[in-house]
């Protein structure tokens, strides 16, 4: 359970940590809760910005360096008292402020006077590193965000309503809830989820790698026993353990981005899509911060699905990044393994080797799936599936030997938008099983008793005949139907 930020700034003045680093993205909500905690414990508070200069002290200083060198003359060596800088990363490039900085520090443990720095990153210099300790301000509980809705709303809906909307304002901050919720009122004269929603995936979108999917639900056909293993797992209601996620290792287009999305409806949860390119910054540490906050929202949100599609396209350890990826590793490793919130991770990759052998290892995931080329049943749906969803009515199919589901998609899709029947636009489909068989027969050579099964129970298990030996790719002399038309 979360620390609060009254309780972590009590044990730290305790303590005499004279340092503090804030990390917020609601200044005034941390500056109340300070005001209140200095007023139980009748401790003494200034802050300080660029605009209103020091305030709840005597002295007067407008600019950042005399505020930090007036700290000094505050403490009495007894009493605490706070020194509340806000945005002040944005000053700790000069020389001169930082010294001041290191030297307060320094002699605050004497007079008991303490700098604590409200910013939305931790940017701290190198010369302060070791002085500053960070500490995180929560997002809204559950209880909290009851009250901000009652106190807008006036009552709350009934019980299994009022569930779905403190769900869904979950991992807001209190500002952007009260907007979520006087929003709802507004359009609707009620608390509504949907609103709350619609206001996250936006606020997700501007301000992290997050997205929540809000997209059409895929249809599937086949992994069964992938399904079945996930359902087991997040609708155990008999069991406190929570379930941590699994591994989908498989070929291209064989629909493990289409489970990911599906699988949130499935179990009535949210489903977040980590995109871990997108957390890339030039400055040094400017990554780490960036999936550090995406986890923490991940967290708040919780319980979700959390989707992160070809992961060793963005996690494979080169050396060549300045030891970024390395760093992202590490820290993606640590939250999987230590996380306390009830996300179900769900990665995908289609080259294993490509991955950290630590990310694979037994208790990060409930399970490391193979996801192999569909097999005929699998096929039959599928084709039933892309027919119905583009009115096609043929009685004949082609010979699909090898394809994906994504394949069938394509056919269908073509067969609709060059008018011709599901033969001819066939002759426009060449299979990944051909265009990559070396790598797909390695692929399936390696999780050969390595992976469980998606679609039958069990570990997975190759079995190559003479045909399905990697082969060069076949060639066509069949004009493509595009050209005959």
């Amino acid at each position: 359970m979360k620390t609060s930020l009254t309780q972590s700034l009590t044990n730290y003045v305790a303590a005499c940590f004279s340092g503090l680093w804030i990390e917020t993205h609601e200044p005034d909500e941390a500056i109340r809760e300070i005001r209140t905690l200095c007023k139980d414990n009748q401790w003494n508070l200034a802050t300080w910005d660029i605009d209103a200069g020091l305030q709840g002290a005597e002295l007067q200083a407008a600019d950042p360096l005399s505020a930090v060198k007036i700290a000094v003359q505050l403490g009495n060596g007894e009493t605490p008292y706070l020194i509340v800088l806000r945005n002040f990363h944005r000053f700790l490039g000069s020389v001169e402020v930082i010294q001041a900085v290191e030297r307060q520090i320094q002699q605050g443990k004497a007079t008991r006077t303490y700098l604590i720095v409200l910013a939305p990153v931790v940017q701290i210099p190198v010369e302060l590193e070791k002085l500053f300790v960070t500490v995180e301000h929560p997002l809204p509980d559950e209880t909290q965000l009851r009250q901000i809705a009652t106190d807008i709303a006036g009552e709350m809906p009934d019980e299994p309503n009022t569930e779905r909307v403190l769900k869904a304002a979950a991992g807001m901050t209190r500002y952007e809830a009260e907007n979520a919720f006087s929003l709802s009122m507004i359009e609707h004269d009620m608390l509504l989820p949907e609103p709350l929603w619609q206001m996250k995936a936006n606020m997700l979108w501007q301000s992290s790698a997050l997205r929540l999917y809000r997209g059409e639900i895929p249809c599937l056909g086949g992994l069964e026993a992938l399904t079945l293993f996930c359902n087991r797992i997040l609708n155990n209601t008999a069991s406190n353990e929570r379930a941590k996620g699994v591994m989908l290792l498989g070929v291209s287009g064989s629909g493990k981005s289409a489970f990911c999305k599906r699988l949130g409806n499935m179990v009535h949860r949210p489903t977040l899509i980590l995109d871990i390119g997108a957390l890339m910054g030039s400055l040094v540490g400017q990554t780490e911060a960036a999936l550090r906050k995406a986890l923490q929202q991940i967290d708040a949100m919780s319980p979700c699905i959390v989707m992160i599609d070809e992961i060793e396209k963005c996690l494979s350890t080169s050396g060549n990044d300045g030891g970024v990826s390395a760093r992202l590793v590490g820290t993606l490793l640590s939250w999987l393994n230590d996380r306390e919130s009830d996300s179900f991770v769900v990665c995908t990759a289609n080259d294993i080797s490509k991955l950290p052998s630590e990310l694979t290892r037994a208790e990060r995931f409930d399970g490391v799936f193979f996801v192999d080329l569909p097999d005929d049943d699998a096929k039959q749906k599928i084709w039933s599936i892309y027919e119905h969803e583009y009115a096609i009515n043929q009685g004949k199919r082609p010979d699909d030997m090898d394809w994906t589901g994504a394949e069938i998609k394509a056919c269908c899709r073509l067969s609709k938008l060059l008018n011709v029947s599901l033969i001819e636009a066939a002759n426009n489909i060449v299979p990944i099983a051909d265009t990559a068989s070396e790598s797909i027969h390695a692929l399936r050579t390696w999780a050969s008793d390595r992976c469980l099964d998606a679609a039958k129970p069990g570990v997975y298990r190759y079995r190559q005949s003479s045909q399905q030996l990697p082969q060069k790719r076949r060639r066509r002399t069949d004009p493509p139907a595009a050209a005959v038309v």
